[in-house]
């Protein structure tokens, strides 16, 4: 019997935590009211659903949560979030999640509340994005960025065109580049196929690439392709509501904001609140309006509408605009793929990003933290090496590593390697792993 999980809510994120989830062959349970949607899930992953609303203590009951090691309620409705944890953790449940909207809620010093009545942690996706979008515009000039151990190794993405110096080119002749030693290709997005590349993998025009740094190189990657890194000071941001509320509180501070949304209502609310945003009332879908309000002075764009294509468009139109970042959220999982080799730089999913918050609370025993790369199938797997056996006595080439996965950094005590084909693991490294879903048993196997 595995690991028991009991999700609430089978919308887009619980469906991509059961996703996530399934890959490590737990045993998943799914509530949700409506038969239609339930349905559509268990066609597609192997779960048990149940029919019912959550709140009511016999769905529960018979859902299982008295053994489950986590219940995660995330629903679209906020109060029912919180009854169902609160009741999952009376019967018994180990840990329960709770998905909520309200500001006051994550506020820190708020977190006892939550406690005394039993939940564990509370998350909230408009949030978690807001936190994504500053560090994308904090490192402008990638379309994504992963910190791993506070930043001691990063992952940063990029779109190649074809004035990089890398295309075209071999990776085995790259490494010859005394830039490498400290930089590594982990991953290579074409055509929304994940390559993990090999020395003979060939570097072409448009690839999304991404590398693993040190902290020092993060800057030689920039000098390596031959970008110019551009400083952004005023920011436009379209769309009005708790998503683009949390996004212009968490950058006001930073930079130059204009807030353009077209309820009026809304936008008198939004001025009470925001003290340095500059909120426009007006058609974000017009473009001359758009302009009027500075476009083509702004450094970034970010279109958090409710709507996934009139983000995808308007991010186009101010690309041709020259602005020179531009950010869009995109609900649907299918546009994600599509994203990167449309021309929007970055994309951010606040399902996504919640869902791989979720799934860090409950990796446990020698996998310490596991995100995923939006658009990218394969996912960061980390290890600890808890005795000398067959991995610390071979160089990584000898190893047969699975042809879908490669360690892209080792952590060991302070120092931080990106290791090559030479390199032996010690005991008590930390090894971060690139894989693909295909890769997952044989590097149990190898790390166990």
């Amino acid at each position: 019997m595995g690991m028991k999980i009991v999700i609430a809510g089978a919308g887009d994120m619980g469906y991509h935590l059961a996703q996530q989830l399934s890959f490590d062959n737990k045993d998943i349970v799914m509530i949700d009211t409506d038969k239609d949607v339930l349905d559509n899930v268990s066609s597609h992953l192997d779960v048990l659903t149940i029919v019912g609303d959550s709140t009511s203590l016999e769905v529960l009951k018979n859902a299982g949560v008295n053994d489950a090691e986590m219940v995660m309620a995330v629903t679209t409705s906020e109060k029912s979030n919180i009854v169902t944890a609160v009741l999952a953790k009376q019967l018994g449940a180990k840990r329960v999640i709770a998905r909520v909207r309200n500001h006051d809620y994550l506020d820190p010093e708020n977190d006892v509340y939550f406690k005394n009545i039993g939940i564990d942690n509370i998350i909230s996706p408009s949030m978690l994005c807001s936190s994504e979008i500053k560090r994308m515009l904090k490192n402008s000039s990638f379309t994504d960025v992963f910190e791993f151990e506070e930043g001691k190794l990063n992952v940063v993405g990029i779109t190649l065109d074809q004035y990089s110096s890398l295309v075209n080119k071999a990776i085995s002749d790259m490494s010859q580049n005394i830039l490498f030693r400290d930089i590594k290709i982990i991953a290579i997005v074409r055509d929304q196929m994940t390559i993990i590349p090999r020395g003979n993998t060939i570097i072409r025009n448009n690839d999304h690439v991404f590398f693993i740094s040190n902290k020092k190189a993060v800057e030689s990657i920039l000098d390596l392709l031959g970008q110019k890194e551009v400083t952004i000071k005023n920011v436009m941001i379209i769309g009005g509501d708790d998503m683009a509320y949390a996004t212009a509180l968490k950058l006001e501070d930073f930079y130059r904001v204009t807030l353009i949304h077209k309820d009026k209502e809304r936008c008198k609310w939004l001025s009470e609140r925001l003290d340095k945003t500059l909120v426009i009332n007006g058609d974000y879908k017009n473009i001359d309006l758009l302009i009027e309000e500075g476009l083509e002075q702004m450094e970034a764009f970010i279109s958090v509408t409710e709507s996934s294509e009139t983000n995808i468009i308007t991010s186009l139109t101010a690309k041709n605009h020259g602005v020179y970042k531009t950010i869009a959220h995109v609900d649907t999982r299918e546009y994600i793929h599509i994203s990167h080799s449309i021309g929007v730089d970055s994309l951010i999913n606040k399902k996504l990003v919640a869902a791989n918050q979720i799934t860090r609370f409950l990796r446990k025993g020698n996998v310490e933290a596991v995100s995923g790369i939006y658009g990218v199938d394969a996912e960061f797997v980390q290890y600890v090496i808890t005795k000398n056996y067959r991995i610390t006595r071979k160089a990584l080439k000898d190893l047969h590593f699975p042809e879908s996965a490669m360690v892209a950094g080792v952590i060991r005590g302070e120092d931080v390697f990106i290791p090559d084909g030479d390199f032996v693991m010690q005991k008590d490294d930390k090894v971060i792993v690139f894989a693909l879903p295909a890769a997952k048993n044989s590097l149990e196997k190898l790390f166990h």
